[in-house]
């Protein structure tokens, strides 16, 4: 049954029965993933070493779909003393690791068909080491497969707590490469992981029916557009339920809904998260402010303040989709959405030249007479008598 027949009612059993991966293919995989890390570890190399490896993708977040999902394993290596030396060295480290596995698979066992090695990306100048894990027939009536990419990278970030801040020396050092967007995010990928693994079980359910959403709707419709990455709907979904609910019970139709209307409005849509940087760090708070004022829609990657995601794309055709979808998908029509406006929120304070102060939270698309009505109702100050003057900090959004 595909979701174009599934009703709201139906539709959190859909996702857990046809979506969710079969656990005995997920223990298959999370074993091969682990034995593939110690062979890269313990036996790929002569003269290198691994310092750690981190499995990153969806697999690594726990939002694996049941088919054609994905999971990075990013190897950190000691060779790789600045992200300059990853780049130049990172093709070389690739084409040891491809003939080492090429050699060694075939005497390995393990509990799913693995494929050759292959590039996903030009061998001029590769990034990744691909291998598709697929499900042996005893393991599953319906066919499943993971594509597994390997990437080595330099070790940003040292030892990484799960919910610690890393010192802002370390993004100073990656702005300072002048990189392009999400260059060396791989480096990120611990901290990537970490804002999605420790959610909410049906926020991951709500994650993959979206990346369903995405790859078996609108994927297909437009094969040859460049659509945004699928990741930049993962954070906006993230944020429609930060915003609209932030609880662990919630509706799936209304988180869905909530989603595709979002879509609508990629116009003005502008979402960073501070957990990892901050806006008033002085040191990246102007390029992170500069990220901010590009075209929209603007969707920041939490983790690495270059990986500004969907620039260039074709959101029209998304947004077209999703408007069809809020029609046509029985499972949301009858689904209020969420109180989610396209950006976050920001607190402004106003200062009398007394000293008193007055904090609020608007919208970006609240008016200055908006403003003074507020104020006008805190200090009772008639809004044609108000005069305000914008004075800059460094922890306000530009």
């Amino acid at each position: 049954m595909g979701l174009e027949s599934v009703n709201s009612r139906q539709l959190e059993g859909w996702v857990a029965a046809h979506l969710q991966p079969s656990p005995e293919f997920s223990t298959a995989v999370k074993q091969t993933v682990k034995d593939i890390c110690d062979f890269l570890k313990e036996r790929c190399f002569e003269g290198i070493s691994v310092l750690k490896t981190v499995k990153g993708g969806s697999a690594g977040k726990g939002t694996a779909l049941r088919n054609n999902s994905d999971a990075d394993v990013v190897l950190f290596i000691n060779c790789f003393s600045s992200y300059q030396e990853q780049e130049e060295q990172r093709g070389h480290i690739l084409a040891i690791i491809e003939k080492r596995l090429l050699e060694c698979l075939p005497t390995l066992s393990f509990g799913v068909s693995i494929s050759s090695p292959r590039y996903k990306d030009s061998r001029d100048r590769p990034r990744s080491l691909s291998l598709t894990l697929s499900s042996i027939s005893t393991l599953s009536s319906i066919g499943e497969s993971i594509d597994v990419d390997i990437l080595p990278a330099y070790d940003a970030l040292g030892q990484v707590m799960q919910d610690a801040r890393p010192d802002p020396a370390v993004y100073v050092k990656l702005l300072a490469t002048r990189c392009g967007p999400g260059d060396f995010s791989p480096s990120f990928t611990e901290l990537q992981k970490n804002f999605v693994k420790w959610r909410p079980a049906k926020l991951k359910d709500l994650l993959r029916l979206v990346k369903h959403w995405y790859k078996e709707i609108l994927k297909p419709k437009y094969p040859n557009a460049k659509l945004p990455p699928k990741y930049a709907l993962e954070l906006l979904t993230i944020y429609a339920w930060e915003e609209g609910m932030d609880r662990e019970d919630f509706s799936m139709a209304e988180g869905f809904c909530t989603v595709l209307e979002l879509l609508g409005q990629y116009q003005d849509i502008c979402i960073y998260w501070e957990k990892y940087y901050s806006l008033g760090d002085e040191q990246i708070g102007a390029y992170l402010k500069e990220q901010l004022r590009q075209p929209r829609p603007v969707i920041l990657d939490p983790a690495d303040p270059t990986g500004i995601l969907g620039q260039g794309k074709s959101w029209d055709l998304v947004a077209k989709e999703a408007a069809e979808s809020r029609v046509s998908l029985t499972c949301i029509s009858d689904a209020r959405s969420w109180d989610v406006q396209p950006a976050r929120p920001v607190n402004v304070q106003v200062k009398q030249l007394q000293g008193r102060s007055l904090t609020r939270k608007v919208r970006p698309s609240t008016t200055v007479w908006e403003l003074k009505g507020e104020i006008e109702k805190e200090w009772h100050i008639p809004r044609y008598q108000q005069r305000l003057a914008l004075q800059q900090n460094p922890s306000n959004l530009p």
